[in-house]
């Protein structure tokens, strides 16, 4: 999920163009021709999320993203709607990936202006569903198991049985159908061909767009400038390796993109110096996943136990589920890489060592 700044980033050769200007609540800054850019706030650390409004000329309005179901993004919206759109209508939705900062109101979006089109990777909208038809739901089993193997004490449990299904409720009602967004699909925005270049480890089927032409690149979670996207290990596929995909798509990206291409993130200020970011993230990862098999080289240690070694801050209860899935997801990869074991005790709880 978004929302947890947990590392953060090297500033080193990045460019900010446009400087500290952001665009007010409910204002837009046309920031490469036809792509406009906005900002809504969120209830999280990270206070506001980058959503662009897009000139498609005759056929109307393209938005990218949509931001969370309060009522302060939807009235900010609505004066967008009445002051921006010239009376022409919004006639696709595109989201990235499927965390409700992002997908939050592309439903409500798409009944608003009727016949929309929403645009979305497959395996983002059905994880999506399913997660959305959690509400309701008690916590399963599977899901209290991994929170003890990797060492939640019976307080954590509680609160983790009281929020689950939680999803739900910080998404819109889904669209019932949508237009599959896949790896190297050309899309016309503003004039311009886009394509789309998918990634993965930070959610399962994430969309990025790049436009040749402009030199922009609008690319969600799956790059920020100034922290590193929360890449976690999740109760429903408890040995996923979600790191390993995280750091192929750093390279994808890199050997897709142009050194000097502007970036549009989600989160933090567009900015220069593509190449030096995703470099610096995956070194942050492997320097990470070395002090982590120091960590575990010394004794054997639960996945609650590891975190001095991941994050550069102290971890709370209101994050301790991102810290925890992030946690085994460099844990995983060591595992997968060959170079550390596990052991359950009698309490069902996971001890890691090097192997």
């Amino acid at each position: 999920m978004d929302g947890f700044a947990g590392k953060t980033a090297g500033r080193a050769a990045l460019n900010y163009p446009l400087g500290d200007t952001v665009p007010e609540v409910g204002e837009t800054i046309e920031i490469a021709p036809g792509v406009h850019w906005l900002r809504m706030p969120l209830p999280f650390s990270l206070k506001w999320i980058n959503l662009w409004l897009i000139d498609d000329g005759p056929k109307g309005w393209t938005i990218v993203d949509t931001g969370m179901p309060l009522e302060d993004t939807k009235a900010a919206w609505r004066k967008i709607f009445d002051e921006k759109l010239g009376g022409r209508a919004v006639w696709r939705v595109i989201v990235t990936h499927m965390h409700p900062d992002h997908i939050g109101n592309a439903g409500w979006l798409t009944r608003k202006f009727p016949g929309a089109e929403f645009w979305i990777s497959r395996l983002e909208y059905i994880t999506c569903r399913l997660l959305v038809a959690d509400t309701g739901r008690e916590a399963p089993q599977a899901g209290i198991d991994f929170y003890v193997k990797a060492g939640w004490g019976e307080d954590l449990i509680a609160n983790y049985k009281a929020r689950f299904g939680g999803f739900g409720r910080a998404v819109s009602r889904l669209p019932d159908a949508y237009q599959r967004l896949e790896d190297g699909l050309e899309l016309e925005m503003a004039g311009q061909t886009w394509r789309v270049i998918m990634g993965s480890g930070h959610s399962p089927e994430h969309a990025c767009l790049f436009c040749p032409a402009l030199n922009v690149l609008i690319s969600g979670d799956q790059l920020l400038p100034r922290i590193s996207s929360n890449v976690s290990v999740f109760p429903t596929e408890p040995a996923a390796d979600p790191l390993k995909d995280w750091l192929e798509s750093c390279e994808k990206l890199k050997a897709a993109l142009p050194a000097n291409v502007l970036v549009l993130p989600a989160h933090n200020e567009p900015f220069t110096g593509a190449h030096d970011r995703l470099d610096h993230l995956v070194h942050g990862h492997e320097i990470a996943l070395k002090r982590l098999k120091q960590r575990l080289g010394q004794e054997p240690r639960r996945a609650v136990d590891v975190f001095p070694a991941i994050f550069g801050r102290k971890i709370g209860d209101d994050v301790i589920s991102m810290a925890t899935g992030e946690a085994l997801a460099h844990i995983n990869c060591l595992i997968w890489r060959g170079e550390v074991v596990s052991e359950t005790d009698q309490d069902g709880v996971v001890w890691y060592r090097t192997g």
